[in-house]
């Protein structure tokens, strides 16, 4: 079951097309979130007929953006807009080609007033193509 897609992402993300990089939020529960995303000809992230390596880390940004949108949606809460801060163990095994289906998983690993901290893993079915450790500063609602 998919908890949203394509337009209802907007809810939950501050990027519009065509700089989304999530299509889907497949599943979240308090320590995971996970999205879906078709890498199409036209993805603005692309070269030669295959991702890049901003797209693959824009993509970890955007599953755990979407996971904090969705919880806060859920919470009845503000959707805060967050900063990537900074991007540790990044580690790009393969750059997937056009037409390939990522599935990404973000897992918080910890949060301090308005830093999150979370792991990034992106698939090719089971093939693991990168992962990361991100720094998300989220924005303080507005009062």
């Amino acid at each position: 079951m998919t908890l949203l897609i394509n337009e209802q992402l907007e809810q939950i993300l501050p990027q519009r097309a065509p700089f989304v990089m999530i299509d889907a939020l497949v599943a979240d529960d308090p320590a995971q979130t996970e999205t879906g995303f078709e890498i199409l000809p036209e993805n603005i992230l692309t070269r030669n007929g295959k991702a890049t390596a901003a797209l693959l880390v824009e993509n970890i940004a955007q599953t755990a953006a979407a996971g904090a949108g969705y919880k806060a949606l859920q919470g009845n809460g503000p959707v805060l807009v967050g900063f990537i801060g900074a991007i540790k163990n990044l580690e790009i095994h393969a750059l997937p080609e056009v037409g390939t289906r990522l599935k990404t998983i973000t897992r918080q690993v910890n949060t301090v007033f308005n830093v999150s901290i979370v792991e990034g893993y992106v698939y090719k079915g089971d093939q693991l193509l990168a992962s990361c450790e991100i720094k998300i500063f989220l924005q303080e609602p507005k009062s």
